[in-house]
């Protein structure tokens, strides 16, 4: 009886040094300015890739595909799936019904089981396991301009931006409202700021004043920054960092400074955080691909 004790105590033993909890969270660096020498991966044989959303739940990244970009109502648009290393595990992993097909995805937001992209038409809604479509809300009854950009709060209410006629719709159990209209600029990606619970705007064109609002609709002005011709923004904490076109970089600010991180070889449109290591990844729609930086020590 002894020996079998000691046998299922050694047992025990070796099970528990070989399991360890999960890793924490890399520590942030955001003093190193880093450029393509600094890429840790990269994806390519995309399709003018315009927006990239982490799901950390599988630990992949969607890349929407704009093929051409526009409004053409062409069906040709995709949703790629890739891993955390850069592989691509299924090119058309999204592409939408018959009677719904996406024509140039844009920017994506995970609500629990639903990945939610902007399009042409409207916002597409997929099982983001399968990849099936599973929802779409028609926005043609507005005066559609160019939907870019879509978050949510807490209560999975969705906000979709309109670039091309500088305003915001909500969307609630699938109904859609025109909940901001006539905004001092064309906001293009949207983002909830985790220490406001405000969602915060970037500004497209030349404009470089960045507006917040709450779920009442108030606006508020949040802070003139350099660059310009943003487009994605992501909050890691208090730190803001946003996509400028203008000079090619990733610029990131808070309380401490407002900067450039890293130098782009390309325009960058809207980025993904794998919020698990600490990566951020940045599509180009130029150059049919995405490159992916680290931003721990």
């Amino acid at each position: 009886m002894r020996a079998i004790c000691s046998f299922l105590t050694i047992i025990l033993f070796f099970a528990t040094a070989c399991t360890s909890p999960e890793s924490p969270t890399p520590t942030l660096n955001l003093e190193t300015v880093q450029d393509s020498t600094h890429i840790v991966y990269s994806i390519t044989g995309l399709d003018g890739p315009e927006a990239v959303r982490y799901d950390p739940d599988q630990d992949v990244y969607f890349i929407s595909n704009f093929t051409g970009g526009g409004n053409d109502q062409d069906s040709t648009g995709f949703i790629t799936k890739a891993d955390a290393e850069g592989n691509i595990l299924n090119l058309k992993f999204m592409i939408g019904t018959n009677d719904a097909p996406l024509h140039a995805p844009r920017g994506m937001f995970i609500v629990d089981q639903t990945l939610w992209a902007a399009d042409v038409l409207g916002l597409h809604g997929f099982d983001k396991d399968s990849g099936e479509q599973t929802h779409f809300v028609d926005f043609t009854e507005f005066e559609i301009g160019f939907l870019n950009d879509v978050s949510a709060d807490e209560n999975s209410t969705l906000y979709v931006t309109d670039t091309g006629t500088s305003t915001v719709y909500k969307v609630e159990n699938e109904s859609v409202e025109l909940f901001l209209e006539d905004l001092p600029n064309a906001p293009n990606g949207i983002t909830l700021d985790p220490n406001t619970g405000d969602f915060l705007l970037a500004p497209w064109g030349g404009d470089q004043t960045f507006y917040a609002f709450n779920a009442s609709g108030e606006l508020s002005e949040f802070e003139t920054l350099e660059g310009g011709y943003f487009d994605g923004i992501e909050f890691i904490g208090a730190t803001l960092f946003s996509t400028s076109q203008q000079d090619s970089s990733i610029r990131i600010f808070n309380e401490n400074t407002e900067r450039i991180l890293i130098k782009t070889i390309g325009r960058p449109a809207d980025i993904g955080i794998n919020t698990k290591l600490n990566h951020i990844a940045v599509p180009y729609i130029a150059l049919d691909r995405v490159d992916i930086w680290s931003l721990s020590e």
